[in-house]
């Protein structure tokens, strides 16, 4: 049967969650979890690949495994051999075509910032502290402009297809006050590499006020400009919630 999962997990130890040679990456711990509970080695698929130290509350994967027909056994037993960062959310079984990225409709993603005079030690793995102060209001303006379709070139980090479209849409936009933590949540179809970091980077420009609105806008609409969108840590990222319209 084929079956999706949503897993939690802490990103900080991994070299992001696709599998590469000689590093420890989180789709590695799931498929070797995988294994030893059922015996069988599987190849899984999943909602999007994040990079190393970014976390995620809702990434979403699939595989097929034929050892089991109950999801719920398979939950608690991959608990139990997955290591304390990463943990199976829930699941069930889904129809033998179903794709986590090709049918996902939406990624939410949310960046955290730590503002205040002293630091969390408890928040250092997980929000990024901006010591300047920081204008919400004029942040959360700004981040209206992403909304809609644009060529977000000027946000993207390293393409592995040059030739790769960069048009994408941001469905909606947030920027929100949680006493000390302020969180940029941004929700689109698809995300290039390094592009939430680097608009929740801009965004935080704006609002220490190094990025003049008109600046911002330029990027945005990919007029000639100095400006440049700077990329936030990884560790304030988390891949919230993947959306489809049937799962």
């Amino acid at each position: 049967m084929r079956v999706a999962l949503t897993i939690e997990y802490d990103g900080t130890a991994y070299s992001g969650f696709q599998y590469q040679k000689n590093t420890r990456t989180v789709q590695e711990e799931i498929e070797n979890a995988i294994h030893k509970f059922s015996g069988e080695r599987v190849r899984i698929n999943s909602a999007g690949r994040t990079d190393a130290g970014v976390h995620a509350k809702g990434q979403v994967i699939t595989f097929d495994i034929v050892s089991t027909e109950e999801t719920s056994p398979l939950i608690r037993a991959l608990n139990y051999y997955l290591p304390d960062d990463i943990a199976v959310k829930c699941g069930r079984q889904t129809s033998p075509d179903f794709d986590p990225r090709r049918w996902a409709t939406g990624r939410r993603y949310v960046y955290s910032i730590e503002r205040g005079s002293t630091r969390s030690p408890l928040n250092r793995m997980t929000v990024y502290r901006v010591s300047q102060q920081l204008d919400l209001d004029i942040m959360s303006r700004a981040s209206k402009e992403f909304e809609g379709i644009h060529d977000f070139a000027k946000f993207a980090g390293p393409l592995e297809d040059l030739n790769a479209s960069t048009v994408r849409e941001v469905f909606g936009t947030e920027v929100r006050a949680l006493g000390e933590i302020i969180e940029i949540e941004i929700y689109g179809n698809a995300f290039l590499p390094h592009q939430v970091r680097r608009m929740s980077g801009a965004l935080v420009d704006v609002g220490r006020g190094k990025l003049p609105l008109e600046a911002f806008s330029d990027l945005i609409d990919g007029n000639p400009t100095d400006a440049v969108a700077h990329s936030l840590p990884a560790h304030g990222l988390c891949l919230v919630e993947v959306t489809y319209n049937q799962f």
